[in-house]
């Protein structure tokens, strides 16, 4: 049993381990706090009890594609801002290093209650670790003339300060926090690292697979808009709260049908709000502005993008699509015949779909994280994880790393991606990496300096390259940017052909998906 402010909870002791699930760390963000900042819980009487997860965020069902690869339980209830904690030594006294979790799923899915996500792997190490929930879609992330935007970030800030006023209780040591995310959870933490009311409350952060970014606000009001449309209502909180909350998630899997990191198009994302997020966070960090002291572990899969690609069947697909897919790209990644020509001459033998992906992943996620690294040189380690799944097609996909990392990769919800046969020995060197990054800031390789060094982890020993993504990225320094594609509505712009080619794929892709 252990004692906070808002109430008594009791956990449960698994394998050695204490272990609290459910504990809420703000009010159920429904009713009057809907759409609004998080509000602290209840007190409650008595002890409360903790020993199953707490419901989870409204969020639609991945598709039936995808769900074959990842596990996404759904846990009913209102009170679904809540956390875990697992730890070796519950009390004061303990003061060890804490790794905050922040997960994935494109901030639409994904929840703490993901086997995969199992924290007692860290706790048997020495490190106590907290998984969180937070808002999703459009109840987290939707931008309205009459609410504040970001709550599903807010949320989460919400948690580190729970995490800061409370983990001392649970063993842990509120001066030396690790805020680890992957995917749209790693692009909370780059915000949440760089803004100003985190100061104290991180020591270091785990960056996988996602960069710190905002998106356009427009970008994320088109996406309001077009469920607006659909449900025949405001585009305003007040009217979003009157809909019954399974048609609002029916409608906004619907309306985000076509959108995917490949494809672009409108999708729910942290804006810049003048508040919590003052301005864009990659800036803010690169020039210094934030989160000094703060040590950073960056990297990405080898093949991120197979994971968006690969299901059904839609590889292939660009593929064929040739020229189309690839004006796609570029007017997605806003380059001219320059790059995608420097790709096909760096990889003669990739196909379009190859070349494309690996386009894309590295606009959006590996030149970013190399500008963080070269401004934070010395306390910046960057890592590549290569490990191909055992399943056809997938590679070293997104979200491959994560049963690695967690050291769960004997769960089934592991092989749903890796596959049978995943290299014990890779997943016990890879989670001592991020235990000794929690405990120390030094994961056990070189820090980033001029040499570009970045730690492979493959089938072996992990061993570190220098440069290994240099030839590919240097493509883009010297590449001039072609302006955003045009709307349709001028087809004899610049850029109105490029745009025509991604409208033209979104719809091939999108008629596969259906």
């Amino acid at each position: 049993m252990v004692t906070t402010p808002h109430g008594a909870v009791r956990g449960r002791y698994e394998q050695g381990i204490a272990v609290f699930r459910g504990i809420p760390y703000a009010a159920p963000p429904f009713g009057p706090r809907r759409f609004r900042p998080p509000e602290p819980p209840e007190p409650w009487d008595g002890i409360r009890d903790a020993g199953a997860f707490g419901p989870t965020a409204p969020k639609p069902p991945y598709s039936e594609a995808f769900a074959q690869y990842l596990s996404d339980p759904v846990i009913p209830g209102d009170d679904c801002l809540n956390l875990n904690v697992w730890t070796p030594e519950p009390g004061p006294s303990a003061r060890l290093p804490v790794l905050v979790w922040l997960h994935g799923g494109a901030l639409t899915r994904g929840s703490s209650a993901v086997p995969v996500y199992d924290g007692r792997t860290f706790a048997r190490d020495g490190v106590v670790c907290v998984s969180v929930n937070y808002r999703l879609g459009v109840e987290g992330y939707g931008l309205f003339p009459d609410a504040p935007p970001n709550p599903g970030l807010r949320d989460q800030l919400a948690a580190l300060r729970w995490v800061h006023q409370n983990i001392a209780a649970f063993g842990g040591d509120p001066g030396n926090v690790t805020l680890c995310g992957q995917s749209a959870g790693a692009i909370s933490a780059g915000a949440l690292i760089a803004a100003p009311q985190t100061q104290g409350l991180i020591r270091r952060a785990v960056l996988q697979s996602g960069p710190p970014e905002v998106s356009e606000r427009d970008k994320v009001r088109r996406m309001v808009r077009r469920m607006a449309t659909r449900l025949r209502i405001p585009a305003t909180a007040e009217a979003f709260a009157t809909v019954d909350r399974d048609l609002l998630l029916r409608t906004q899997a619907e309306v985000g049908r076509l959108s995917s990191p490949v494809l672009g198009g409108p999708s729910f994302g942290i804006v810049v709000d003048g508040d919590l997020v003052p301005r864009d966070p990659l800036q803010a960090l690169i020039d210094g502005e934030a989160a000094q002291g703060v040590d950073l572990l960056l990297g990405w899969t080898r093949d991120e993008y197979r994971l968006w690609l690969v299901p059904g069947g839609l590889l292939e697909r660009v593929d064929r699509l040739g020229p189309v897919a690839l004006a796609g790209a570029m007017a997605r990644c806003h380059v001219g015949h320059e790059v995608p020509r420097g790709y096909r001459t760096l990889h003669p033998d990739a196909g379009i779909a190859e070349i494309v992906g690996q386009m894309v992943t590295d606009h959006l996620l590996r030149i970013p994280l190399h500008r963080l690294a070269d401004a934070r040189p010395g306390t910046s380690y960057l890592y590549e994880f290569a490990w191909p799944s055992r399943l056809p097609g997938l590679a070293a996909c997104h979200a491959l790393e994560l049963g690695f990392v967690f050291d769960t990769g004997d769960v089934p919800e592991s092989a749903r991606l890796a596959g049978e046969g995943a290299p014990p020995e890779l997943c016990t060197t890879m989670h001592a990496a991020w235990v000794r990054f929690a405990a120390t800031g030094d994961p056990g390789w070189q820090a980033w300096d001029a040499s570009h060094p970045v730690r492979i982890f493959d089938e072996g020993v992990p061993h570190t390259a220098y440069g290994p993504r240099d030839p590919e990225l240097d493509l883009w320094s010297t590449a001039p940017t072609v302006p955003d594609p045009t709307p349709a509505s001028d087809a004899r712009a610049p850029g109105a052909e490029l745009a025509s080619a991604v409208r033209r794929l979104r719809r091939s892709v999108g008629a596969r998906r259906r």
